[in-house]
């Protein structure tokens, strides 16, 4: 199934359980009842960033919206290629590899990423409760927390509170790879 009905049935899924209009989505969310609709209706896949906002609402994660799990497992082996992966058709252009999809009821998500070069977060600063920690393996990122900008490069890591605003963008050369993890399990 493709990524934009993936989404789009689950959103609708989740909001309707939760007895939800679109309206009612928008304004608790901050996203537009234009784009819910259109998320919705698997006419648009939206950025991470209206993601995170809607995930937010929901107390779920940005997984909860974009993987296909059929079951649960208290235990995961992934091997390298054999990972649920999502591509971002957004700014970011990011690919995402899971290292948690499958985890019963985890605590924190944690991604293998290739940011390509010149992927960015968005246009706005993100900002979403628990903690991050960013380890990137190749390439050169930028991050910015607040108004400290962070240039990282192979083996530097970043964590800090993800409340603060905070956006990132690949600098480099070549694609950025970066191992991500969010706690709780809430984002990428």
């Amino acid at each position: 199934m493709k990524l934009k009905k993936i989404i789009g049935k689950k959103l609708k899924a989740i909001r309707l359980g939760r007895d939800l209009t679109i309206q009612e989505l928008a304004n608790g969310s901050g996203v537009s009842s234009n784009m819910i609709s259109r998320v919705e209706r698997g006419l648009t896949i939206p950025s991470v960033e209206i993601l995170m906002k809607l995930a937010r609402v929901f107390n779920k994660s940005v997984d909860y919206f974009v993987e296909e799990v059929k079951t649960t497992h208290e235990v995961v082996f992934s091997s390298s290629g054999q990972r649920d992966a999502t591509v971002y058709e957004d700014s970011s252009n990011m690919i995402t590899e899971s290292f948690t999809s499958g985890l019963r009821d985890p605590q924190f998500s944690s991604f293998y990423c290739t940011v390509p070069v010149g992927g960015l977060s968005g246009e706005s600063n993100m900002y979403h409760p628990g903690d991050e920690l960013i380890y990137l393996l190749e390439g050169r990122l930028k991050v910015t927390v607040v108004d400290e900008v962070y240039e990282l490069t192979p083996g530097d890591s970043l964590s800090f509170k993800s409340h603060l605003p905070h956006s990132w963008e690949n600098i480099g050369t070549v694609d950025a790879k970066v191992i991500w993890t969010v706690s709780p399990f809430t984002v990428i």
